[in-house]
């Protein structure tokens, strides 16, 4: 368990994550590297539900974990819509499939698509992350 000090360092890194990632997905994006791409739009989204998380005590890594909590706390109790729900969760099953799965690509227009969503998604945990301050 972290103490204070040691919860508001870390949150600070993960923004400092998301922001990166943000900026590599675009990157990726408008170079055509698409697997990159849909790789840092979800992780982009996973370090800030981490953020969240790290508000409420909650510690994890493990990915299913976090989306189970955040579902649990967020989607289910409808503090957040469910839409960001399935935003995340389809950007967790692309980044398997463009990690794991042999022969995968996708399209531009999809990732895109993916990249407007993410950028929704981020807006939205923002705010839920204000509220916590």
């Amino acid at each position: 368990m972290l103490n204070e000090k040691e919860r508001d360092t870390l949150i600070k890194y993960r923004f400092e994550q998301v922001n990166e990632s943000v900026t590599e997905a675009q990157l990726l994006l408008d170079k055509g590297l698409l697997r990159g791409a849909v790789n840092r739009i979800y992780y982009a989204m996973f370090y800030s539900v981490l953020i969240l998380a790290l508000q409420n005590q909650f510690e994890t890594s493990k990915h299913q974990q976090l989306l189970g909590w955040f579902n649990k706390n967020f989607i289910y109790t409808n503090k957040i819509d469910k839409r960001f729900g399935s935003i995340i969760q389809k950007a967790f099953e692309n980044r398997n499939e463009g990690d794991y799965e042999p022969l995968v690509s996708f399209e531009k227009e999809s990732v895109s698509q993916m990249f407007s969503e993410m950028e929704l998604f981020l807006e939205r945990i923002k705010e839920e992350i204000k509220k916590n301050q």
